[in-house]
């Protein structure tokens, strides 16, 4: 794990890149921030947190580290132990935490709930969508961070992520008074959605997905299929993080549309 902090004292905030090793979005995006050396109001650390997974380019070492929280130090893996440290360095910051996917180009937030100071933070920022995680959080950082935002900034290992993401990284330490001579913006209009369900798929050597995540799926149209054999929709739903092979046993995940105004 690599530690870097811009502004003098200890910091409240934080910014996490490299959670999974295969998406360097948030890397670059915080290696720019430090060539940038933009001037600081109160201080930042900046995380690149499974460098061993990073160096491999690989999602992760031995388990899914946004699986592991809070994780435990004497633990059996990498990522156990590498998820205590992660959660002791965080204690007490308001964190950012970058991401990418298979699943969707533009930039979208993930908060634990809506109506949290997470989503306040989240309507500061210039993504997509908001999504709720509900009871999907076991495991993920949620569970060692109070005040979290997660952002999915883009396709893995694209140019777009990486735009993305750095410019979410200026917009988030606007909102949380990082960065000197630059006010947050106006909290903007964003839908909610909430996640309901995973989508299951069946073992195959070949998968597909015909819809687009965020916009609607109507009851009876086919939005995906295992080698040829369609799936559809028993009910209306709005797909999230929906991809052919983004995860090893789902396809994505059911979400209803909660929100849609600032």
């Amino acid at each position: 794990m690599r530690i870097e902090q811009l502004g003098a004292g200890e910091p409240s905030v934080a910014v996490v890149g490299a959670i999974h090793g295969d998406e360097p979005c948030g890397v670059t995006a915080i290696d720019r921030l430090l060539a940038s050396d933009p001037p600081i109001e109160r201080p930042v650390k900046l995380i690149v947190a499974n460098e061993r997974a990073l160096a491999a380019e690989q999602r992760y070492c031995e388990e899914d580290l946004n699986r592991t929280f809070p994780g435990d130090p004497d633990g059996p893996t990498h990522e156990s132990r590498l998820a205590a440290e992660l959660t002791a360095e965080l204690e007490g910051c308001t964190t950012l935490a970058l991401h990418s996917t298979q699943s969707y180009e533009g930039p979208f937030a993930i908060v634990e709930r809506a109506g949290s100071p997470s989503e306040e933070l989240a309507r500061q920022l210039s993504v997509d969508a908001i999504v709720e995680t509900g009871p999907f959080d076991d495991g993920r950082l949620f569970q060692s961070v109070e005040t979290l935002v997660e952002v999915e900034a883009g396709y893995q290992g694209s140019t777009v992520a990486a735009d993305n993401a750095t410019r979410i990284v200026r917009e988030f330490l606007r909102a949380t008074g990082v960065l000197a001579d630059e006010p947050p913006l106006a909290p903007r209009e964003h839908g909610v959605y909430a996640l309901k369900d995973v989508v299951p798929k069946d073992d195959a050597d070949e998968y597909e997905v015909f819809v687009s995540n965020f916009e609607r799926v109507e009851a009876g149209d086919p939005f995906a299929a295992a080698d040829g054999d369609t799936v559809v929709a028993d009910e209306p739903f709005y797909p999230v993080l929906l991809s052919a092979y983004g995860y090893e046993d789902v396809f994505g995940y059911v979400a209803e549309k909660v929100d849609s105004s600032a």
